[in-house]
């Protein structure tokens, strides 16, 4: 007779909290996750570095000692210590700081001045100042390239001169209108908004009593200002100063428009230079550059936020405003600051749908307006025989893949953050919870365009079951997903947290299954979350350029790769006419979720 084995208790235990882990929807959410984060994220930067240190059959075209499938350190040796090490890498790495750099002071000072005037003063007009303020978030941020070139463009790269030199007889120097001063100066106006936004919101919500006490305790303004506003501050605006500094040293577009025309070359566009180039591995090198970047501006960030151990700014007892009274100042404050901010968002919007309906640039003669650009057919005396925008078979297609990318991973999107954010909200005291928090923020330190060369390298060739993805779709709707999963797992997460779990034992104890909890229950009370997850990731999908440049094929087309076309090919109202319709249907959508979904970015500010 056979006896059954006697398990030990240590067996047992274990035994046991496998059948629970395999009953429990939390562990099979996390179990899900951490697989979809390392196959996504882990595996792909992994394989990426490993890529740089291995020789492969291209190789044997820049030298005869490639050995493909050995070891090497030639590329590291090519990128940082050869003739070539200066323009390709050095010279790259420093304009890519010089500008991150400066555009993060200069988008800190116009960002923090805004909302300081907007949130702690009385100045009129508050709200249309918060709406002009937020435009440029809305808009893509190569749209003000493109402004800038309709004003500044000289002679130097041929075709029609801007309208300074076209109309008012003045040609401007090369470093107005391209390099590194148009770069900076387009990329504060656009960026400076995350400024406006971050430390508006920490204003609006920091308690006036400190002030009142200070004053009463004899404090001058200036002395409140540096003593106490100022270092209750300092976290949103170093996590500002980061943000735009990460944003700025990886951006693409406006260093692709303003910056190559006098070879002033980013490590982003250095790196899409050496992939169109053929030299994966040597982009490969750079794109780890970039990450090593990011990375290190944001420990330095924690370094410097780490010795403060208290930022309140909002307590239990009252917490109203002190507004700063500016006399005799309000109303002139007031306009200068409107007729600024409508001159930054407004008139360069206006200047390129102007443009889009005349034939010939600098000219408003009646007989110079037409719908061309938009609707005309193929005339071999107006851009070479293209087709207007509307007529374009290429622009319905990108039309049509742009919406199709947009939808289905704002959707996608949403739905992952919140299924991620339930494992980090329920098992936050867990280490599977924390793992998958910390894993699911990693895309943030990856650069939409390094990201973007990860995704080429391990998605060209199948991967056991999964298909070759490149020139597909997909391979842009999940790396837009992927690329948005800091955003979407913390708001995701935040929703859970505010839905306390007695509702879901509750549903349980009456028999429903986690999945009817999480369509009957968690759906429902975290609607706002997904609304403001979809429409962030919908709009920033529309707009986006960096992560998807390099994955595009004449098969995936989107409107924002179709404008780097026209732009290459010198068609200037071709591609405002893109840049239009990009801008109304963003601005569509933006002004749908605010009246359906009340998912409003200036919330709280502007006296809102």
């Amino acid at each position: 007779m056979l006896h059954k084995p006697v398990l030990n208790t240590w067996q047992a235990r274990w035994l046991n909290r496998c059948r629970d882990a395999l009953r429990n929807p939390l562990y099979l959410i996390g179990a899900a996750a951490l697989l979809f984060l390392a196959y996504t994220i882990v595996w792909p930067v992994l394989n990426l570095i490993w890529s740089t240190f291995v020789w492969r059959t291209q190789d044997a075209r820049l030298t005869p000692a490639a050995d493909p499938g050995h070891l090497t350190l030639y590329h590291w040796s090519r990128v940082l210590a050869s003739d070539m090490s200066w323009s390709l890498f050095y010279k790259p790495v420093l304009n890519a700081l010089a500008v991150g750099v400066t555009v993060s002071a200069l988008s800190m000072v116009f960002g923090c001045g805004l909302a300081w005037l907007v949130t702690r003063t009385d100045v009129p007009l508050k709200k249309t100042i918060t709406f002009l303020a937020i435009i440029p978030y809305l808009l893509p941020s190569w749209m003000l390239s493109q402004a800038w070139l309709t004003f500044f463009k000289n002679s130097k790269i041929g075709g029609t001169p801007g309208i300074l030199q076209s109309v008012l007889h003045v040609t401007p120097p090369d470093w107005l209108a391209y390099g590194f001063v148009p770069i900076v100066l387009t990329l504060s106006i656009h960026d400076s908004v995350y400024f406006f936004l971050l430390v508006g919101a920490a204003l609006s919500s920091m308690n006036s009593q400190l002030e009142e006490a200070a004053e009463m305790a004899g404090a001058g303004r200036m002395q409140v200002l540096r003593r106490i506003v100022f270092p209750l501050m300092l976290p949103s605006v170093l996590s500002g100063f980061i943000l735009i500094f990460t944003k700025a040293v990886s951006s693409y577009g406006v260093p692709a428009l303003l910056g190559t025309p006098v070879n002033f070359y980013m490590i982003s566009t250095m790196l899409y230079s050496s992939m169109r180039s053929r030299l994966t591995t040597e982009a490969n090198v750079l794109s780890l550059t970039l990450m090593l970047i990011t990375m290190l501006a944001i420990y330095f960030n924690q370094r410097l936020l780490g010795g403060r151990r208290s930022y309140v700014t909002v307590t239990g007892k009252g917490s109203a405003v002190t507004h700063v009274p500016l006399g005799k100042w309000r109303l002139p404050a007031a306009a200068v600051t409107v007729a600024g901010m409508a001159l930054i968002a407004v008139v360069p919007f206006i200047v390129l749908l102007l443009q889009t309906f005349l034939l010939k640039d600098g000219s408003l003669s009646p007989d110079n307006f037409t719908l061309h650009y938009w609707t005309g057919g193929s005339d071999p005396d107006i851009n070479t025989g293209e087709k207007g925008v509307l007529q374009n078979p290429i622009f319905l297609l990108a039309l049509k893949n742009s919406l199709i990318i947009a939808g289905i991973a704002s959707v996608a999107a949403a739905v992952i953050g919140l299924l991620f954010g339930y494992a980090v909200a329920r098992g936050k005291n867990t280490a599977m919870g924390r793992l998958v928090d910390q894993l699911s923020f990693f895309p943030y330190f990856i650069p939409g365009i390094s990201l973007a060369a990860i995704y080429i390298t391990m998605f060209a060739k199948p991967v056991l079951f999964i298909p070759a993805l490149y020139g597909t779709i997909t391979i842009i709707i999940l790396i837009t997903v992927v690329k948005e999963l800091p955003f979407t797992v913390k708001a995701g997460g935040a929703a859970m947290m505010q839905i306390g779990p007695e509702l879901e034992e509750a549903a349980l104890i009456g028999g429903a299954s986690w999945f009817t909890r999480f369509r009957r229950l968690l759906l429902p009370l975290s609607r706002k979350s997904l609304l403001s997850a979809f429409i962030l990731v919908f709009i920033g999908a529309m707009k986006e350029m960096e992560l998807i440049i390099m994955l595009v094929t004449p098969r995936t087309e989107t409107l924002t790769t179709l404008t780097f076309y026209y732009v290459e090919k010198g068609y200037d109202q071709l591609t405002n006419v893109v840049l239009m319709i990009i801008i109304a249907i963003v601005v569509a959508v933006y002004a749908l979720a605010v009246k359906f979904g009340k998912a409003d970015l200036t919330k709280g500010l502007g006296g809102q």
